[in-house]
């Protein structure tokens, strides 16, 4: 197959794009490299892609006239401005970027005739649902931060095209993912550095906070499942799933886990619960096992081994970014 991978060099598109070349198929990705984070990490995460097989696109997914592609057999649309503290601050890019940008490539899709389009949603969508495990079926008409907004946003302007066109749809509602290359802003990434530069761990809230984080590999391998069922199917679908790590963890033992990790010993700053945030995420992957046969595989603890390894070995010879 040939894919186009929105956010192609990204965090998760980056993932993705090698697992998909692993693969054999071909991939054409897009990304803008937004300024939100150093470019060199994305470029450095996609250096060693096979050129014969990879194509990357520097535009902007609002921008069609750059978008098309004439034989490409589905998208992953992944690329989107990320965060729920941010957003508060800039809610107008939220929505050029996460909502406009989702209807140019859904408008792309239906356009060309690419008939699956898989969606990067986020477990953000759910707010301050009180009933655990989240589930597909819940209530996500209260978002609590213009990120979540844009998010289900999506979801509804995808579900309008797959009503009018016939479009099949997968939105994948994401848990906290973590990993090698990790976006620099998120957590883990951030509590690693303030350990490898001697800096109090910045800890929002009193540390009870609980999230479902998910390893990337686990989310890449969802996506692949999803790209499959799609091409698979005779009659078109849309569907909502979630990938999650299917529990939980409390930021304390976050913290403690990623500090063991790195064989640091941190020191805590506490500070007050930031708006947006929510206080705990939980996956009910009970329909991700059914249609994709799919359960992650990598525990919290092994999982920030991992990334323990790659951060130790990606600072040990450039400067570690300011937190």
């Amino acid at each position: 197959m040939h894919i186009l991978v929105t956010g192609g060099a990204g965090f998760i598109g980056g993932h993705l794009c090698r697992r998909l070349l692993n693969e054999g198929h071909r991939v054409t990705a897009i990304d803008n490299f937004d300024p939100f984070y150093p470019r060199a990490i994305k470029e450095e995460g996609i250096a060693d892609f096979p050129c014969e097989r990879f194509t990357l696109t520097e535009a902007n997914i609002c921008d069609t006239d750059a978008l098309h592609a004439r034989d490409v057999d589905a998208i992953v649309h992944l690329a989107a401005r990320a965060g729920v503290r941010p957003s508060i601050e800039a809610p107008m890019a939220y929505e050029e970027t996460n909502v406009g940008g989702t209807q140019s490539m859904l408008e792309v899709a239906q356009e060309l005739g690419i008939d699956t389009f898989i969606y990067g949603s986020s477990s953000s969508v759910y707010g301050t649902n009180d009933t655990v495990p989240f589930a597909e079926a819940d209530p996500v008409g209260e978002p609590i931060s213009p990120y979540a907004a844009t998010k289900r946003s999506g979801e509804l302007l995808a579900h309008t095209f797959h009503h009018l066109y016939g479009l099949t749809v997968h939105c994948l509602r994401f848990f906290t993912v973590y990993g090698p290359c990790q976006r620099p802003d998120q957590a883990i990434h951030r509590f690693a550095r303030q350990l490898l530069t001697d800096q109090p761990i910045t800890m929002y809230g009193d540390g009870t906070s609980r999230r479902d984080y998910t390893y990337v590999a686990d989310i890449v391998d969802g996506i692949v499942r999803s790209l499959r069922r799609a091409k698979g199917l005779d009659n078109p679908e849309y569907e909502i799933i979630n990938l999650g790590g299917s529990e939980t963890t409390q930021l304390k033992d976050l913290i403690s886990g990623i500090a063991e990790a790195m064989d640091i010993t941190p020191e805590i700053e506490q500070l007050p619960t930031q708006p947006g945030d929510v206080e705990r995420t939980y996956a009910d992957i009970s329909k991700a096992e059914e249609l994709l046969d799919w359960a992650p595989e990598t525990p919290i603890d092994e999982g920030l081994q991992k990334f323990a390894d790659w951060v130790k070995d990606y600072y040990a010879d450039r400067p570690v970014l300011e937190v």
